[in-house]
C-alpha cells in the first residue's frame, strides 16, 4: 500500500486548492487544461527534527521555477520525499495564488517518523550484543521505519545462521517513550532456537570421484564422520555455493570437464539434524592431447613443460594445469607465474585455451604475455610506531633499484613475521601488505602494513622438581635499544624500538637454591649484516640448607657461575635461512660437602672453558604458531683435550713423594687421583642434533615432527665422562632447581629425570645422573584456539618416544620410553607460553605413575 500514498497525497492536495483565492475570488482549475505556474515561494509544515530548506532541497522545488498544475512532475516532489523514508505522510498543497495569477505558493505538509531513543535485544548474549551491534550500525536517533526494522531482521537470521542457528525468530516490538517527544523504543525478541547441524551427506552420480574425495574437498560443509572430529559441522549458508564449487573442481581435476551438479536437496532428518543429498552428471571424461606455447622468448617451450609436467594422454585436470600455471595450488610447488614474477616480470600473464575438442581429447594453447620487467621503486613500511623503521628494512630482502621478485617478497613477510615485535597474522593476511604496481614506467610499489604487539616479557611462574617448589620472577625486554639509553623521553619505562634483547632472571626456593641469569643480544651488530651479539652472564647457589636446635647450616654448596659470549651469521651458502654461531664460555663448578648424591664427587672446584660451534637453518613462517617450515639444527661443544698432554700421574708418587712420569697419557691411572685433581678442568666433546618440521593439513591443523639426539663424548676413556654437561630425560622439561650443567630434555608421561639412568663413582658411591647419550622422537597434532595479538591458544595431542643412556656402548635407537597425551598452550605477550600437558607413559614399570600432569612456562617442546 505504501507505494500508492504519494499519488493519493498528491490527490489530496490538489482538491484543496481549487477552493484556493486568487485576490478576491476563487481560482477555477480545470482538469482537462493543465495551468502553468510559476513558483513564487515553497513553506513547510509539519517538520521538527529537519529544517525546511532542507526539505525544500530534497523536494526539487525551486522559487522561481516554472511547474505545470497538476502533472507528472508535482507528483514525483512527493515521492522524492517519500523516498528518504524520513516522514510517516507527504502532501503538497497550493496555498494561494498570486495577485496576478501567474505564480502559485506551494506548502509541504509532512509528518515526521518518530526517533528511535534506544535499539534493545532479548535473548542475546552479552558477546553477541557487541557483534550484531557492530553489523546493524543501530544508532539513537535515527527514523524508525519499516524497511530498517526489516533489513535488521534479516541481518539478525543471517548472523545466528552462521553460527548454525537456522531457525533463528525475531519478532520486533516498538514501545512509544514516555520521556521523549515522538519517540520509539525497538525491541529485537530473539530466539536462536536450536542449533543446526550436518549428519550426513550423500553422494549420487559421481562414479568417476570418491565420497570421501568430495567430501574433504568442502571447507565448511562437513558431516559428522570421525575425520570430521576438528571441524565444524553446523551448515553455513554463506560458504555452501563455495563448497559446491569446490566439489566440480575435484571432477574436474579428474578430467570431468562437464560436470555439474543437478540437484541439491536439503533436509531435516531429525530436530536439529540435516542431511544434504548432492546428485551430479559427471560427463565425459577427456584427456590432454597437443599442448603448444605461444608468446614465450625468456624460457624455452622446453623449460616450460617441465614446470607444467603434463603430458598426452593425462586427464584433462584443468585445475592442477591452472595451478601450475598461475600459482595456487600447494605453496611448495614451482609454477610458472613464479619463475617469471622472480625474474621481474610482474607484468606477466598467461592464459590457456581450448583450441579443440575431439572425441575425448582436447587440444590446449597456452598463450604468454611476458610484458618487461618490473623494478622495485618505494618500499613503503606503515605500523610501526615503536619498532624503528631500520629493524623492519634490514629483514626484507625487497630494495628500492632491485628488480622485483616474489620469492624474495613473500620471504620478507615471512621475515618480517618471525621478528616478533609484531602481529604475524596480520602481516601475512588481507591488508597486511600491498603491491602497487605502475606498467607506465616499469616500476612496482610494496608497501608493509605492521601491526605492532608487546613483545617484552615479565615472568612470574613456578614450578616442581626433584620435590621441590621453585619460584621465578624475569623480565625480557625483547625490543631494547642501546641507542636510545641516554635520551630521557625513551625510558617508559625503559627505551625500547631496536629488537635488541636484554633479559634479567631470578630464581629461587629460599635458603636452598638461588639463580640469576643476565643477557643480552644485538641481532645486528654495527647494524650493517646480519651478525648477531650473544653475551649471558649467571650465577647460581644451591645449598643443603636444615635447622638443627635452631640455628641454620649450610654445610653443603655447590655454587656455579660463568660467562658466555657468541657471534651468529647469516649465511648465504646453502642458502640464507642458514645461521653459523661461534661462542666461547667459562664456567666454574665450586662443590663443598655434597654428600647427598646427584653430583658425580662431592668437594672440588671444576672449570669449563669450551668452544660452541653450531649451524642452524630455520624456514618457518612464524614463531608462535608455525603452520609450515622447518627447524634444524646441529652443534659441537668442546674443550681443550688436556689429558691427552699429560705426562705425571699425580695419583702415584715415587720415593721423593713427587708424581711419576709417564711415557703415553694411556698408562695414567685416574682412579688414584682425587676428584679435584680429576676433575679440575674438565674435558668433553658434545654433540646435538635437532629437526623439526611443520606442516598444515587442513586449513590450520599442523602437525610438527621432531626427532632430537644428543651424545657427551670423551677424549680419553680412562679419564671417562665429563661431571657436567650430560643430559636429564624425562618430565616436564623444566629446569626447576637444577641448572648446574644438564640439559634437561622433557619426556611427557613419565616423572622428571626419571628416564635418565643413576650411576655410582669412585667419588659417589651414592650415585648420580650419567645420562651421556639420548635421543627423542615426536609427533604433535596442533589446532589453534586463538590467534590474535593479545593472545595465541592452541591444543595439541601427541605420541612421543625417547631414552637416555650412560655410555655410547649401550645405545639403541629402537629401545625407547613410548608416551601420549594431549595438552594446550597459551602465549601471552607479557609472560610467555603457558603450558599444561596430561601423559600416559605406557613404558613405566610403576603402573601407578603412568598418568603424569605437566605444567610448564616459558617453554616449548
Amino acid at each position: 500500500m505504501r507505494r500508492f500514498f504519494p499519488v493519493i497525497f498528491l490527490m489530496l492536495a490538489v482538491i484543496p486548492a481549487f477552493a484556493q483565492e486568487v485576490g478576491e475570488g476563487p481560482v477555477e482549475v480545470n482538469y482537462d487544461r493543465p495551468v502553468s505556474y510559476i513558483v513564487g515561494g515553497v513553506t513547510v509544515e509539519g517538520n521538527r527534527a529537519y529544517g525546511a530548506e532542507q526539505i525544500i532541497s530534497l523536494s526539487g522545488l525551486r522559487k522561481g521555477s516554472r511547474v505545470t498544475v497538476p502533472s507528472e512532475e508535482l507528483s514525483s516532489v512527493t515521492s522524492r520525499l517519500w523516498h528518504q523514508r524520513y516522514f510517516e505522510d507527504v502532501a503538497l498543497q497550493i496555498d494561494h495564488l498570486s495577485a496576478e495569477g501567474d505564480s502559485a505558493f506551494f506548502k509541504i505538509v509532512v509528518t515526521e517518523r518518530p526517533r528511535v531513543s534506544a535499539w534493545l535485544f532479548t535473548g542475546v548474549k552479552k558477546g553477541e550484543k557487541k557483534e550484531l551491534d557492530d553489523r546493524l550500525s543501530l544508532r539513537p536517533g535515527r527514523e524508525c521505519s519499516d524497511y530498517v526494522l526489516s533489513t535488521s531482521t534479516d541481518i539478525i537470521k543471517r548472523f545466528y545462521a552462521e553460527k548454525g542457528f537456522l531457525n533463528c525468530k525475531v519478532d520486533v516490538q516498538t514501545q512509544k517513550d514516555s520521556m521523549i517527544r515522538n519517540a520509539t523504543r525497538v525491541i529485537f525478541n530473539v530466539d536462536r532456537g536450536e542449533k543446526v547441524r550436518i549428519k550426513d551427506i550423500n553422494f549420487y552420480g559421481n562414479d568417476g570421484v570418491k565420497d570421501f574425495t568430495l567430501a574433504r574437498a568442502m571447507k565448511k560443509t562437513k558431516s559428522n564422520k570421525f575425520y570430521n572430529f576438528f571441524s565444524s559441522k553446523k551448515f553455513n549458508e554463506k560458504e555452501y555455493p563455495n563448497d559446491k564449487n569446490n566439489m566440480i573442481s575435484k571432477f574436474q581435476e579428474a578430467g570431468y570437464r562437464d560436470a555439474r551438479i543437478i540437484r541439491d536437496s536439503i533436509y531435516y532428518v531429525e530436530p536439529g539434524r540435516l542431511a544434504i543429498d548432492f546428485e551430479f552428471d559427471q560427463g565425459k571424461k577427456y584427456y590432454f592431447r597437443d599442448i603448444t606455447w605461444t608468446g614465450n622468448s625468456v624460457y624455452s617451450t622446453n623449460d616450460l613443460n617441465e614446470i607444467l609436467k603434463i603430458k598426452k594422454g593425462d586427464p584433462y585436470d584443468v585445475v592442477t594445469m591452472k595451478h601450475r600455471l598461475s600459482g595456487g595450488g600447494k605453496q611448495t610447488d614451482q609454477d610458472v607465474a613464479k619463475i617469471y614474477r622472480d625474474n621481474g616480470y610482474l607484468f606477466f600473464d598467461i592464459n590457456p585455451v581450448e583450441l579443440n575438442i575431439t572425441g575425448d581429447s582436447v587440444d590446449v594453447e597456452i598463450r604468454v604475455t611476458e610484458g618487461k620487467q618490473a623494478t622495485l621503486n618505494n618500499i613503503v613500511i606503515n605500523g610501526n610506531d615503536l619498532t624503528s623503521e631500520k629493524v623492519v628494512r634490514r629483514q626484507i630482502f625487497t630494495r628500492p633499484g632491485y628488480l622485483f621478485s616474489q620469492s624474495d617478497f613473500e620471504r620478507s613477510i615471512r621475515e618480517i613475521a618471525s621478528l616478533g615485535q609484531f602481529d604475524p597474522e596480520a602481516i601475512a593476511g588481507e591488508g597486511g601488505y600491498s603491491i602497487i604496481p605502475n606498467q607506465m614506467n616499469n616500476t612496482v610499489d610494496l608497501v608493509y602494513n605492521v601491526t605492532e604487539k608487546p613483545s617484552s616479557q615479565l615472568e612470574l611462574s613456578g614450578g616442581w622438581g626433584a620435590n621441590t617448589f621453585v619460584a621465578s620472577v624475569g623480565v625480557s625486554f625483547n625490543n631494547f635499544s642501546t641507542a636510545r639509553m641516554f635520551k630521557g623521553d625513551a625510558w617508559r619505562p625503559v627505551p625500547l624500538g631496536d629488537a635488541q634483547n636484554l633479559s634479567i632472571k631470578l630464581q629461587t626456593n629460599g635458603t636452598y637454591y638461588t639463580s640469576f641469569v643476565f643477557g643480552f643480544t644485538e641481532p645486528w651488530l654495527f647494524g650493517k649484516k646480519p651478525t648477531s651479539l650473544q653475551i649471558q652472564s649467571y650465577y647460581s647457589r644451591q645449598t643443603d640448607s636444615y635447622l638443627a636446635i635452631g640455628v641454620l647450616s649450610n654445610n653443603r654448596v655447590m655454587q656455579v657461575y660463568g660467562f658466555t659470549a657468541g657471534i651468529g651469521n647469516r649465511l648465504k651458502w646453502p642458502d640464507n635461512y642458514f645461521t653459523l654461531y661461534n661462542g666461547l664460555s667459562w664456567q666454574v663448578y665450586d662443590l663443598k660437602n655434597w654428600i647427598d648424591g646427584y653430583f658425580m664427587f662431592n668437594d672440588g672446584r671444576s672449570h669449563n672453558l669450551c668452544y660452541n660451534v653450531s649451524l642452524s637453518r630455520t624456514s618457518t613462517d612464524q614463531m608462535i604458531y608455525p603452520r609450515k617450515g622447518s627447524v634444524f639444527s646441529a652443534s659441537l661443544q668442546l674443550t681443550p683435550p688436556y689429558s691427552l698432554f699429560r705426562k705425571k700421574d699425580l695419583g702415584t708418587l715415587d720415593d721423593s713423594g713427587n708424581p711419576v712420569r709417564v711415557a703415553n697419557y694411556k698408562d695414567i691411572n685416574y682412579d688414584n687421583w682425587t676428584s679435584q685433581q680429576r676433575y679440575k678442568w674438565i674435558e668433553y666433546h658434545k654433540w646435538k642434533v635437532s629437526a623439526e618440521t611443520y606442516t598444515r593439513l587442513i586449513g590450520d591443523l599442523v602437525v610438527m615432527t621432531k626427532a632430537q639426539f644428543g651424545y657427551l663424548g670423551y677424549y680419553n676413556r680412562n679419564w671417562g665422562y665429563s661431571p657436567f654437561e650430560g643430559f636429564r630425560v624425562g618430565g616436564d622439561g623444566m629446569s626447576g632447581y637444577d641448572t648446574y650443567g644438564s640439559d634437561i630434555i622433557a619426556l611427557r608421561g613419565y616423572d622428571d629425570y626419571s628416564l635418565t639412568p643413576w650411576e655410582a663413582t669412585p667419588y659417589n658411591t651414592n650415585g648420580y645422573y650419567a645420562g651421556n647419550v639420548y635421543d627423542k622422537f615426536t609427533l604433535e597434532l596442533r589446532y589453534p584456539v586463538i590467534l590474535q595479538p593479545q593472545s595465541t591458544i592452541f591444543a595439541l595431542a601427541f605420541l612421543e618416544g625417547g631414552n637416555c643412556w650412560s655410555d655410547i656402548k649401550s645405545f639403541n635407537p629402537f629401545r625407547i620410553k613410548r608416551s601420549a597425551g594431549v595438552g594446550v598452550r597459551i602465549f601471552l605477550p607479557m609472560i610467555g607460553l603457558l603450558g599444561l600437558d596430561w601423559g600416559y607413559g605406557f613404558d613405566n614399570p610403576v603402573k601407578g605413575n603412568r598418568s603424569q600432569l605437566h605444567f610448564v612456562i616459558g617453554q616449548q617442546f
